[in-house]
């Protein structure tokens, strides 16, 4: 802020010095050389010398009647900036003709100036293009496009209802809460998203993460997670954070997806039996269920088992080809039958759990219910209210700071995940285009924070609606207005017709769509390419089962970045013996990547023996440094040692294509005849010299072109 008031001040000086020089006259007013001087001495650091801080440096001639004064000044708001430069040098201001003060006001108005300069800098078009996408396509937005993205509206926000419905019973909430975070988002992510397909709402990762981390605060703990969430992706948005997305590889999301997938079919198992337990983790609720297998209700298992066999045949259904392969030979009626039968398959969901309610509904006209059914749901929308930042639960008032506390970690990873989850989602229909991480931070970080005061939870994009809203041909963001004004619809004038959905049906709905989560196909082609990547997808899969699904993740993450730092601390080396043409023999060592701190003494300790039993500890030692980019300080030590070793022993190393930079970090440690060379001319050269002497000869000189430091 310092730098960028002072740069501020002294571009308008300039312009001002400039314009005297001008307007001087014929007296040969103008600025001096001593002023031009000492203007870019200022330029370049922002103060002046202290000898100037007393001199008024005149401008203007005789023909003129303007002057130029440059002044300096002690700024006490900066006295500690002096003290620490201990060079007892002065803020810089600038004067022009007689009127002084605006020196003072302009010193003053610095700061803000600056800050307004960079802010005009900031709005231009293409990046508010950039970070508002909606600008970019509404202009183009035509009534095709229109008509594509209501119909693609319209179909996801049939996915979505029993979707949400049947996730807010996944993370433990009342049915509405499913509801209530499946519009808002929609409407946000329609002016700030940037992936077409990505249809934002509740999801079962979320879901499954919510219900991990409320510690039975209940639904208020939700919509305070989910403003959470909102705030830290809006942070890493602005910090440009993305790239921490980067550390989940793609074992570790696999083996996170696999686990949570097995999860949330586990906690639907009760639902979709008619059984009644509480449990708290994944192996306690297989414990129940081994329990309770006994209690198990027959009209519920035989609905919910067979809408799950339904929904998985309805889902190949949009598959079945109707008349000739090829398109363009199809008759109207046969691509009318194909589109009624995609239809039927991408809606699948809203069908069975239809359905299921009418079927509940005759039976509750007749007598009596054989399911189990979801039961009231609040009608209406949500009133608009901020998050909840203290809840009282009957005993006392829990205070923000202690539901942070109880939220834990999930503060952190259920945001992170999010991003995962959108990210992912945004590369499956990118068709080759660039995702900008930074962009969907601030898109999802918008859809959270601003969705929280409409009390949803925790929202992501959902991969199994992205696959609707694309084959559905959505072409814009625009399609999510028509999905979350059907979900508004729904909450204000359908909401007693949910009460008769049966919980059979949407557990089927639920597990019918995670168990393709499950990346099982995988373990094949990952134990093909790299079998050591399925140590962390493994353990992230177990620990999320066995433990939490965020520590598994993190574990999962740990163990990559052990792999990272073992590369690291190990780099491979390559090893040659060459005999030259004069008869000769050398040896070249190739390491691969460049030299940092963790693998100094293993490359110290490989050229050594090399150098020992190899070469015999009398041939020259070459170190091809094609390959090493960069090195730090402990790297140059240990490059020093090595010479010393050498040198002990009488035995020539030799350092071959060093980058200048890598020159320079070694030189400054001071090593002992450091020999480097840059062409193969010079390291012939320097080899010749060394081959052709004797030992005390070759300990004492170096030849030709090659460098010695």
């Amino acid at each position: 802020m310092f730098a960028g008031r002072h740069t501020y001040a002294v571009q308008k000086a300039e312009e001002r010095l400039r314009r005297e020089a001008r307007g001087g006259g014929g007296g040969g007013g103008g600025v001096s050389e001593e002023d031009q001087s000492r203007m870019q001495e200022v330029r370049l650091t922002g103060f002046a010398p202290n000898a100037a801080a007393e001199e008024r440096l005149g401008g203007g001639g005789g023909g003129g009647g303007g002057h130029t004064n440059v002044g300096f000044h002690d700024d006490p708001d900066d006295h500690h900036t002096s003290n620490n430069l201990k060079d007892n040098r002065r803020h810089v201001c600038v004067t022009v003709g007689n009127d002084a003060k605006k020196c003072a006001d302009e010193d003053e108005r610095g700061c803000w100036d600056w800050l307004a300069d960079r802010t005009r800098r900031s709005l231009t078009k293409k990046v508010l293009v950039k970070r508002v996408p909606v600008l970019g396509w509404l202009p183009r937005y035509n009534p095709p496009t229109a008509i594509a993205d209501l119909l693609a509206g319209i179909t996801v926000g049939f996915t979505v209802i029993p979707q949400a419905i049947a996730y807010a019973n996944v993370a433990g909430l009342p049915p509405q809460y499913g509801l209530y975070s499946s519009f808002m988002a929609c409407f946000v992510y329609t002016i700030f998203g940037s992936c077409k397909d990505s249809p934002i709402g509740p999801t079962a990762i979320m879901a499954i993460l919510t219900r991990e981390n409320l510690h039975n605060i209940g639904p208020q703990g939700a919509v305070l997670l989910c403003f959470l969430t909102g705030c830290v992706q809006l942070i890493m948005g602005v910090a440009q954070l993305g790239f921490l997305i980067d550390f989940i590889s793609g074992p570790v999301s696999v083996g996170f997806t696999s686990a949570a997938a097995i999860i949330i079919a586990t906690s639907q198992v009760k639902d979709l039996l008619g059984l009644n337990y509480a449990a708290s983790d994944f192996i306690h609720a297989w414990n129940q269920i081994a329990l309770h297998i006994k209690d198990t209700q027959p009209w519920d298992a035989l609905l919910g088992l067979s809408c799950m066999a339904i929904l998985l045949l309805l889902r190949k259904v949009k598959d079945i080809n109707v008349g000739p392969v090829d398109t363009k030979d199809k008759t109207s009626t046969q691509r009318r039958l194909e589109a009624l039968l995609w239809f039927i398959s991408t809606s699948r969901n809203i069908l069975v759990v239809v359905v299921c309610a009418l079927m509940a509904y005759m039976f509750e006209q007749h007598g009596a219910v054989p399911f189990a059914l979801s039961g009231e749901i609040k009608p209406g929308l949500p009133s608009f209210q901020s998050p909840p930042f203290s809840i009282d639960n009957g005993e006392r008032t829990v205070g923000f700071l202690e539901l942070c506390s109880s939220l834990g970690s999930a503060i952190i990873v259920l945001p992170l995940l999010s991003l995962v989850e959108n990210i992912s989602l945004a590369k499956v229909f990118s068709e080759g285009k660039t995702i900008d991480a930074t962009q969907e931070m601030l898109a999802l970080g918008l859809c959270n924070f601003l969705s929280s005061f409409f009390g949803s939870m925790p929202v992501s994009g959902a991969l199994s609606r992205g696959a609707v809203n694309n084959a559905s041909g959505v072409q814009t963001t625009f399609g999510g207005i028509y999905t979350g004004i059907i979900v508004i619809l729904s909450l204000q004038y359908f909401t007693p017709c949910f009460y008769y959905i049966p919980k059979a049906s949407l557990a089927a709905v639920i597990i019918a769509a995670v168990v393709f989560m499950v990346e099982f196909h995988v373990v094949k082609p990952i134990w093909r390419t790299n079998k050591m990547d399925l140590i962390p997808a493994a353990a992230t899969f177990l620990s999320c089962l066995l433990y939490r699904l965020e520590l598994g993740i993190v574990i999962g993450i740990g163990i990559n970045v052990l792999f990272l730092l073992y590369a690291s601390a190990r780099p491979t080396m390559h090893v040659e013996k060459h005999r030259s043409e004069w008869g000769g023999e050398y040896l070249i060592i190739t390491p691969d990547r460049s030299l940092a701190f963790p693998s100094v003494e293993y490359v110290r300790n490989v050229v050594s023996k090399v150098g020992v039993k190899q070469g015999s500890s009398s041939i020259p030692v070459v170190i091809d440094s094609r390959h090493v980019q960069c090195a730090d300080f402990t790297a140059a030590k240990g490059v020093s040692g090595l010479i010393d070793d050498f040198v002990k022993r009488n035995q020539p190393l030799l350092f071959y294509n060093l980058k200048p930079t890598v020159v320079e970090v070694f030189k400054a440690v001071q090593p002992v005849k450091f020999l480097h060379c840059q062409t193969e001319t010079e390291l012939y050269d320097l080899l010749k010299a060394y081959t052709t002497k004797s030992p005390a000869i070759m300990s004492s000189q170096t030849n030709g072109r090659g460098s010695k430091s």
